[in-house]
């Protein structure tokens, strides 16, 4: 009960520390890559970009005072972490049943510069064979299980403060706040 009186009272907060969280998550994968080492898989660089997306639209919701303004900009980061997770699932998946023929395939910018968009996307979530490479593990999981466990979990909080304020509407009349 104390949880969903905090996301009634404090949705803005909400979403404000999950842009954090998000920043923190972007600033660790920088961190395993310029300092540990790790090269970034197709799939990687898509659930970063997912990763700033959400990042970039809680922030902007937190940082709006008028009720539809962020409820609307909550809802897109929903979306987005919602497309974060597929790709992190679907590389999960890639970790899990390896292909048959597992190639190193062309990076990311090597893909988009050299294919129209249209064979590109397909060619990043067909994988290659660094994207099921686990390189890193925490507690048995990959890095891709992690980003979905956190994808879905920003995506789940946002859908119960979406869920909340759209059923209750202004709760408290007057004194009601945004903070």
């Amino acid at each position: 009960m104390m949880v969903l009186n905090w996301i009634d009272n404090a949705p803005r907060r909400i979403l404000g520390l999950i842009s954090l969280a998000c920043v923190g998550m972007l600033a660790f994968g920088m961190y395993l890559q310029h300092v540990v080492g790790l090269e970034p898989c197709p799939m990687c660089i898509v659930q970063r970009y997912a990763l700033i997306g959400v990042a970039i639209f809680t922030g902007l919701a937190a940082a709006r005072d008028s009720r539809g303004w962020w409820m609307s900009l909550a809802g897109v980061a929903v979306l987005i972490a919602g497309f974060g997770a597929f790709v992190a699932a679907r590389q999960s998946w890639l970790q899990w049943y390896p292909p048959e023929i597992a190639t190193c395939g062309r990076d990311f910018y090597g893909m988009i510069e050299n294919y129209p968009i249209s064979r590109a996307i397909p060619m990043i979530f067909r994988g290659s064979g660094d994207c099921t490479a686990i390189d890193w593990t925490f507690l048995g999981g990959s890095i891709a299980n992690w980003s979905f466990l956190c994808f879905v979990g920003f995506g789940l909080v946002m859908l119960v403060l979406l869920a909340r304020h759209l059923k209750g509407g202004r709760r408290g009349g007057a004194g009601y706040s945004m903070a």
